[in-house]
């Protein structure tokens, strides 16, 4: 158990590194790291999933991107300092290697697969649906089965036979029109998303070439997708109709929660540019400060553009998966339209690259630790880029991307980020509590939360008892198994609540990490337990990997024997 729980010292990583270092170019300063960290959070999420968020939320929406950027900025407060303290490119993977020792380590960066290699499958699918937008502005057509994944044609045709095609809605409509259209082998339909697997391709083979070619092509986009949105937050403002933000949130608070996926799924990505550590010119300067303002201008421009879109259009009319382009088209403002569906395949594409940047990186830094093959830590002769970890990323993304329905992957990606920023945020606690933070060149302002913590904790069970009633009493309805399935989540947050207020109390824990923890750990429990099966089996899966393998072939254990 000890060797397990083993931890590896600053010293210890720092000079690892600088054995390495040679193999990578150090070419990065802050204002490219700002620029790639806008380009990992403004993708997929602002040009797709807010569609479905606002959808569901209505215009209060704008209320909960204000409250994610509140729980990311805690969370970056500590990646920032952990980023300052340890300048290397595994990001919350090596941060828990300090904080908590090799098994949370690895635990940590078998998450940071769902939030890197699977989000990328969302932003390639979310691509490709633009990218077939965009080609039919210009009169190409693309065949439909070979536009989308082939669970969306199979329900559309399933659909069809037990409603009739009349109740169909025009995208599925277009879902049956692949079905029927679509080649067969064996009685099978061939349906996949061809687009998702071709730039996934390409993007991996420029990410492969180097990172001075990936950073220019990153700041190019960059400017391209923050010109576009500013047109439409200008633009859009025009046509904005107050009646259309009445009522504000029309399904309630639960409404507004039911976009958490969503909306945590457009702030993925701040902490990416950690993972670039040891391609910084000043890493331990310039993370920290990339970190922070990345995230300050695009929650600015989040919450801008949510009110423009819900005060062009009706809530109601936005679960479509082009929202930007499709306000413009409903105010018949077409040429608008066809503008950001072209720009918006730019923007989705730098998302793209910044992720595929990411991935290989935290390999090559497992891989160096001896936890997964030493192949994974090969950096390429010339273009100085972990060659091989790139080429598995390429494969590992296109080939789910090319077959599988983007909904799934969101709801995933965002457990397993939400689990990664909560142990950063504990893992500063441990830096206070040890005093490692007096290593770190940034660290998180310390407030005192000894009588904070224990006091927002019974203020929030009063207010419960006061305003929750109704909650309360759907609790007593469900039976045991309902309760399980569907609040344990809310169980362990308040749990964890009452543990962190006695912490506090009795160590005196700084306040805006716990902060941290207990929003991210809120919004989790608001992602529901179906999501938390499917991540716990990822784990397990995760675990049997570490136990016939890493385990076995960890450097520091051999070190250490």
């Amino acid at each position: 158990m000890s060797q397990l729980f083993r931890k590896k010292s600053v010293e210890n990583i720092l000079a690892d590194s600088e054995k390495n270092n040679s193999s990578l170019h150090k070419t990065l300063g802050v204002t490219d790291l700002v620029s790639l960290g806008i380009a990992a959070i403004v993708g997929a999420g602002i040009f797709s999933t807010i569609g479905l968020a606002a959808f569901n939320g209505g215009p209060a929406i704008s209320l909960l991107f204000v409250f994610v950027a509140f729980a990311c900025v805690f969370t970056a407060l500590s990646y920032a300092q952990f980023a300052s303290t340890v300048p290397v490119s595994g990001s919350a993977y090596t941060y828990a290697y300090v904080a908590f020792g090799e098994l949370f380590a690895w635990i940590i960066g078998w998450a940071l697969v769902l939030e890197y290699a699977v989000s990328n499958m969302v932003v390639a699918i979310s691509w490709s649906q633009y990218f077939v937008s965009m080609c039919e502005g210009f009169g190409i057509i693309i065949p439909k089965w070979l536009t989308m994944a082939p669970q969306y044609a199979t329900e559309a045709y399933q659909k069809s036979l037990d409603l009739g095609i009349d109740k169909l809605s025009n995208v599925e409509k277009i879902a049956l029109e692949a079905y029927n259209t679509a080649p067969n082998i064996g009685g099978f339909p061939i349906i996949f998303d061809l687009p998702a697997g071709i730039i996934t391709v390409l993007v991996t083979m420029l990410v492969y070439i180097g990172i001075k070619e990936s950073k220019r092509a990153s700041n190019f986009m960059v400017i391209v997708k923050i010109g576009i949105i500013l047109a439409v937050i200008v633009g859009g403002a025009f046509f904005v109709k107050p009646d259309n933000w009445t009522p504000f949130a029309p399904n309630g608070l639960g409404g507004v929660m039911s976009g958490v996926a969503a909306v945590f799924f457009a702030f993925i990505g701040f902490d990416s540019i950690s993972t670039t550590a040891e391609e910084c010119k000043n890493p331990q300067r310039d993370l920290p400060r990339a970190m922070i303002a990345c995230l300050i201008i695009c929650a600015v421009l989040y919450v801008s553009i949510t009110l423009v879109l819900t005060g062009m259009v009706n809530y109601s009319e936005l679960n479509v998966k082009d929202p930007l382009a499709y306000v413009f088209q409903y105010v018949g403002f077409d040429h608008m339209a066809g503008i950001i569906s072209v720009t918006s395949v730019v923007a989705i594409t730098s998302a793209l690259l910044v992720f595929q940047l990411a991935q290989p990186r935290i390999w090559m830094t497992m891989s160096r630790d001896g936890l997964i093959p030493k192949k994974f830590a090969t950096v390429h002769p010339k273009y100085k880029t972990p060659s091989y970890a790139t080429i598995v990323t390429g494969f590992v993304v296109a080939i789910p991307a090319l077959f599988l329905k983007m909904d799934f992957f969101v709801d995933l990606t965002s457990v397993g980020t939400f689990f990664a920023f909560i142990v950063v945020c504990g893992g500063v606690l441990y830096m206070d509590k040890t005093g490692l933070s007096e290593k770190s060149k940034f660290k998180v302002p310390y407030i005192n939360g000894k009588f904070i913590v224990p006091l927002a904790f019974i203020a929030g069970i009063v207010l419960t008892f006061i305003y929750g009633q109704d909650s309360l009493e759907q609790w007593k309805t469900l039976g045991s198994m309902d309760l399980i399935a569907h609040k344990s989540l809310v169980v362990i947050f308040w749990i964890v609540f009452l543990v962190m207020s006695i912490l506090s109390f009795k160590h005196n824990f700084s306040l805006l990490p716990v902060i941290g923890i207990m929003i991210n750990l809120y919004l989790m429990s608001e992602l529901g337990a179906s999501n938390w099966i499917i991540f716990v089996i990822w784990l397990a899966i995760g675990l049997g990997i570490y136990f016939m393998y890493g385990h076995k072939h960890s450097k520091l254990r051999q070190q250490n024997s």
